[in-house]
C-alpha cells in the first residue's frame, strides 16, 4: 500500500512506547515539512505516513478547526502527496480532535476493545507490526465509534525512524 507523509514529529523517547500522541508522550506543539527544521527541536524525530483514504477525513477535520494547506504541514505534505521513507517502526491508531492526536493507547479500554473484536495486539515500541493488520483495526474503530465523542476517524500512522 503506498503511504503518504504527513510530515514530521518532534518527540521525547522515554522506554519501549513510541507515539506521536501528546496524551500519551511528551511532543513538540508543531508538526513540520522539513526534517532539518524537526531535527533542531533537540528531541527525537519521527516520520508520519498515512493510507489517502484513511488521511482525507482527518484532513477535513483539521481544515475545519481553520488550518490550511499553507498553514499545517500535515494537510500540507499530505496535499501534496511526499512519500515516506526512512526505518519503519510500526503502525499507531491514531485519530484527530480540536488540535490534538489521541492514540488508542490514551482513551480507556480501546487496546484491549480491539484485541477482542480484531485479534490485533500492539507488539515491540507498542506498535503494531503488521501494516494490513493496523488498517484493519483502524477501520473497526472507526465503525464501532468507540472513540466518541473524541475521536470519529481513525488512521494507522505508519511511523518511520528518518
Amino acid at each position: 500500500m503506498t503511504l503518504v507523509s504527513a510530515g514530521y514529529r518532534a518527540v521525547r523517547r522515554t522506554g519501549e512506547l513510541v507515539s506521536i500522541s501528546e496524551c500519551v508522550a511528551e511532543v513538540h506543539d508543531d508538526w513540520f515539512r522539513d526534517l532539518s527544521l524537526a531535527r533542531q527541536t533537540g528531541l527525537d524525530v519521527l516520520e508520519v505516513g498515512f493510507l489517502p483514504d484513511e488521511a482525507e477525513p482527518i484532513v477535513r477535520e483539521i481544515i475545519a478547526d481553520g488550518w490550511t494547506r499553507e498553514t499545517s504541514a500535515v494537510v500540507g505534505r499530505i496535499e501534496e502527496g511526499a512519500s515516506t521513507s526512512g526505518e519503519l517502526l510500526g503502525f499507531e491508531l491514531v485519530g484527530y480532535d480540536g488540535g490534538l492526536w489521541h492514540t488508542w493507547r490514551c482513551l480507556d479500554g480501546l487496546v484491549d476493545d480491539v484485541r477482542a473484536a480484531t485479534g490485533v495486539v500492539p507488539g515491540r515500541h507498542g506498535l503494531i507490526e503488521s501494516e494490513d493488520a493496523a488498517h484493519q483495526a483502524a477501520r473497526w474503530l472507526t465503525e464501532s465509534g468507540l472513540g466518541d465523542p473524541k475521536v470519529f476517524d481513525w488512521a494507522a500512522a505508519a511511523l518511520y525512524v528518518p
